[in-house]
């Protein structure tokens, strides 16, 4: 599947690579439709309409991933909304077992999310996530997203990582696919991001739904 050998960094994705994905999808297809909805006084089908809309706007750009854009778009505490559901911010059962592998075979491990930093810090506080991970990356730091070539060149010369040698994480076809185009020559798709939801193979890619059946391989 994966040639370790030929691999020094790995750059993980957080949001249904290392997390469950079902916190985000509880909250943004849920909680925040019925808070818009209280908000305005519509109901909760009309709510979510509107919000799916208003997320097709910018889909694929750094401000879907953006607190403070959504915080003013939707007009409602996003952070305190967040707060309220916290309790499902959960790693996934294979994260740990995975990470420890890493760092035992002496992987330089970097988490690369386009999670706002108050989101990131969110979820670090609830799952000591920190503590397994040499650096933590926040795209909004750079202006950019992981779909964005901008971004994958600006984090290549903070990082200093070699893409020929660099193994790339994530749940999502288009930003696999974006790191693909750059040049990051080891890929692997998370096809189980939520774990509330069925299995995704994403096509084109290794997939992986359990780190736990990999980390043999890990040297």
């Amino acid at each position: 599947m994966l040639n370790w050998t030929n691999i020094d960094t790995v750059l993980l994705d957080m949001d249904g690579t290392l997390l469950d994905l079902h916190f985000d999808n509880h909250f943004w297809m849920e909680h925040t439709p019925k808070a818009y909805a209280v908000k305005h006084g519509i109901s909760l089908e009309h709510a979510k309409i509107l919000l799916k809309e208003k997320n097709d706007e910018v889909y694929g750009q750094l401000e879907w991933y953006c607190l403070d854009y959504w915080q003013t778009t939707l007009d409602l505490p996003i952070v305190e909304l967040k707060r309220e559901i916290q309790h499902l911010i959960q790693l996934r059962d294979d994260t740990i077992p995975f990470l420890d592998a890493l760092k035992g075979a002496g992987k330089e491990v970097i988490l690369v999310t386009n999670a706002h930093p108050n989101s990131l810090s969110l979820k670090v506080e609830r799952t000591e996530l920190d503590t397994h991970i040499d650096q933590l990356i926040s795209c909004h730091q750079f202006g950019e997203c992981k779909e964005s070539q901008k971004l994958w060149h600006q984090l290549e010369a903070h990082l200093g990582f070699d893409p020929k040698r660099t193994l790339f994480v994530d749940d999502s076809m288009r930003v696999l696919k974006s790191a693909k185009q750059y040049g990051i020559a080891h890929l692997l798709a998370v096809a189980n991001p939520d774990s509330k939801k069925a299995a995704w193979p994403l096509d084109g890619f290794v997939n992986v739904t359990d780190y736990r059946n990999i980390i043999d391989d890990i040297k």
